[in-house]
């Protein structure tokens, strides 16, 4: 089997990860959502950051970049 030139290659490679970085980003998404509702059940950023073991500062981060529109 005949290896695909470096160009197509390269070309199938950009398109994965292009793939890839828009899944990230909307796993992102989800996550800080969720993270809004462990902030809704616990009752602040603090308490969910304390529960899950993350500093407040990147709950809080996470929620405001990726929830808002």
């Amino acid at each position: 089997m005949e290896t695909p030139p470096w160009r197509d290659r390269l070309r199938a490679e950009d398109e994965l990860l292009e793939q890839l970085e828009a899944q990230a980003e909307a796993a992102r998404r989800r996550r800080a959502h969720a993270l809004k509702d462990g902030v809704g059940e616990l009752g602040s950023v603090y308490a969910l950051a304390k529960d899950l073991g993350l500093s407040w500062t990147a709950v809080a981060h996470a929620i405001k970049k990726y929830t808002t529109e």
